[in-house]
């Protein structure tokens, strides 16, 4: 097993041989790696009998690491034994929480992992002026993270409507991404036109929204690169892949939000494969799981040269992509499905105030005989609205599970006030309720239910463990604590 203070321990001469992938020259050959100090020292072409591939390790281009409920050490644990060997991660939602001091969580924590974690200086903290977040992150708190090593841009500038009518502290924001040198990343759906051209000439260099084809395209016509996104929240793979073929450089595969159970199975590795499969060229597929962010992000995670840092993955064939043995810096961090790392323990950190809640404060007195209702879609992170009859009773408007309508309901966790109440469909619950911490953007306790009891009872739980994931219905109580903001947990996947 590997800890980090074994990490560094690689001083010996090491050799490994067999099908050597490069992917910068475009071209395969048989032959060995020397590795000395945790780099590669020399690349020998020679015949070996090893029928294995060498090839450099996966980098997940953007992504969110809190959304995996993992703190990163047990996440990179996770991650490890799918060939991935960096991300390059946006604390966006321990900063809505905490701010500089959750975004330093999450670098110190990552140190003790073998894993590169790359960060990128959150960019609209809060993200919205509709809700109550943790903490702000202003011009100043931008500038002390842009100039930090360990971040290397400024993250997903979803507050595109701020870049395109000239927002004084968005354009500062940007200034001082260009003042670091670091690229600014971009988060803006849908936007086309003369809009997206204004967008990425002021600097924003990708995006990882795009859910057609053609707008993907045209943001890359503007110079823009295109993160083919394969989540749990979101799966845009099929619809993009074609981009591959006809932009190649221009392309980087991401997850953004990827839950523990999905992790478990699979992580870049997975859009690898399905790509070969389904035809695309081997050489522009992996480049765009490794050279192409490396480029971009002018990263020190190593592509098999002389000189780079010995991060890479042996795999049995280039088809299946069964991932044999993942090594960062010359050390195996994991073999065979398994990471070989020791997570270190770390100490809670959260911002929580426990709400005082009654039955009175979810009462929704009726306006009319209609009413807006949310509309929640599978696998997608938008949503729409419809106008439905509402569910009335002595004068109240209630849940109605058997058209799909539940209350929902927002209470803020960082100071008392009157909870936000609504109605969305989408869900199918038939009974109890639902509520969670894990809320984009602000991570408030959001609940819903089919009735209010049930709401109340969820959203007690969630604050009991000042934080996590609760299910209730009318036999039993179940809660996950994430004690780590709200967000995370120190467990592992399994």
């Amino acid at each position: 097993m590997l800890s980090m203070k074994d990490k560094k321990n690689n001083s010996s001469l090491s050799r490994i041989r067999g099908n050597i992938v490069d992917i910068v020259n475009r071209t395969i050959f048989q032959g060995e790696l020397e590795i000395y100090e945790g780099k590669i020292s020399a690349l020998k072409r020679m015949p070996v009998s090893e029928k294995q591939y060498i090839l450099p390790g996966f980098i997940d281009s953007h992504l969110h690491i809190e959304s995996s409920m993992m703190i990163p050490a047990e996440f990179a644990a996770t991650a490890l034994p799918h060939g991935t060997t960096g991300v390059i991660a946006d604390p966006h939602e321990i900063a809505n929480v905490m701010g500089v001091e959750g975004v330093m969580f999450m670098i110190e924590n990552s140190r003790k992992t073998p894993l590169k974690i790359y960060y990128s200086a959150p960019s609209c903290v809060p993200a919205t002026p509709f809700e109550t977040s943790g903490a702000l992150l202003g011009l100043a708190e931008t500038e002390l993270l842009l100039s930090r090593p360990e971040i290397v841009s400024l993250a997903e500038m979803m507050n595109y409507p701020g870049v395109l009518h000239h927002d004084k502290e968005i354009l500062a924001k940007l200034a001082t991404a260009k003042k670091y040198h670091k690229p600014v990343d971009g988060h803006a759906p849908g936007l086309r036109g003369k809009e997206v051209r204004q967008y990425a000439a002021a600097g924003i260099s990708t995006d990882h929204e795009c859910t057609e084809l053609e707008e993907a395209e045209e943001k890359i016509s503007y110079g823009m690169k295109i993160m083919i996104r394969e989540g749990s929240a979101s799966k845009n793979f099929t619809t993009l892949i074609p981009l591959l073929q006809s932009s190649p450089g221009s392309i980087m595969f991401c997850s953004d939000d990827i839950c523990p159970g999905d992790l478990m199975k699979g992580h870049i590795n997975l859009l690898v494969k399905k790509s070969v499969e389904m035809g695309y060229d081997l050489m522009d597929t992996l480049r765009a799981a490794s050279y192409n962010p490396v480029k971009h992000y002018h990263l020190d995670t190593g592509l098999l040269r002389e000189g780079d840092s010995a991060d890479f993955i042996i795999v049995d064939d280039l088809m299946l992509f069964n991932i044999l043995t993942t090594y960062i810096e010359g050390n195996p961090v994991a073999e065979k499905g398994r990471s070989i790392t020791i997570a270190e323990k770390e100490r809670p950190v959260n911002n929580f105030r426990t709400p005082s809640l009654n039955r009175e404060d979810l009462k929704v007195k009726p306006l009319s005989n209609r009413m807006r209702v949310i509309e929640a879609y599978d696998a997608q992170l938008n949503t729409g609205c419809s106008i439905v009859t509402p569910r009335i009773r002595n004068d109240e408007v209630l849940s109605d599970p058997g058209n799909d309508i539940l209350k929902i309901v927002v209470v803020n966790r960082y100071r008392q006030s009157k909870p936000a109440v609504g109605f969305i469909k989408g869900f199918g619950l038939k009974r109890g309720a639902l509520a969670s911490t894990v809320a984009h953007d602000s991570h408030n306790i959001i609940a819903a239910g089919v009735n209010d009891s049930a709401i109340l009872t969820a959203i007690e739980a969630v604050a009991a463990t000042q934080g996590g994931l609760a299910v209730v219905n009318e036999e039993k109580k179940e809660i996950l604590p994430l004690p780590y903001a709200g967000l995370m947990s120190a467990d592992n996947a399994v």
